[in-house]
């Protein structure tokens, strides 16, 4: 059994009971942007939390082993076509050297971890069309020398 298998399972199982990742993720007591990663494959958990997700979607109990290994983060190197994901390629295209000048700037040479990090996803209401807010909030990291 391999990750692409037990995401397969768990999205299967996710449709047929009608859950949400907000719902899901509260289940377990995390986020759900990390329980969405980790369901896809991209994190790993810990036991306790494999557990949850393998009660949760009644899935066979070797899940919970694939479910808590160190995934390998890799993924079609291609900018994507899907438009919500292409957007966010757009956005780092058009706006990265900007970041990074601002993020140096502001904190010197370093870069904005992917490890010790958080991202939040929210809906604000907005009388013009509603808006999508993407928080990135990760510890920074200063290059060293030696």
């Amino acid at each position: 059994m391999k990750k692409a298998d037990v995401k397969e399972m768990i999205l299967e199982a996710k449709k047929a009971k009608g859950l949400g990742w907000e719902e899901i993720a509260s289940k377990i007591g995390m986020s759900p942007v990390w329980t969405t990663s980790v369901c896809f494959g991209m994190n790993s958990a810990p036991k306790d939390k494999a557990d949850m997700l393998v009660a949760l979607f009644n899935l066979p109990p070797e899940a919970s082993a694939v479910i808590q290994e160190c995934p390998m983060k890799i993924w079609d190197q291609a900018v994507p076509t899907d438009p919500a994901i292409y957007r966010l390629y757009e956005i780092v295209g058009v706006y990265g050297e900007t970041i990074k000048e601002i993020i140096h700037e502001k904190f010197g040479d370093g870069i904005m971890s992917a490890i010790d990090y958080e991202m939040y996803i929210e809906r604000k209401e907005d009388p013009k069309g509603d808006r999508v807010v993407i928080t990135l909030d990760g510890k920074f990291l200063k290059y060293r020398a030696w």
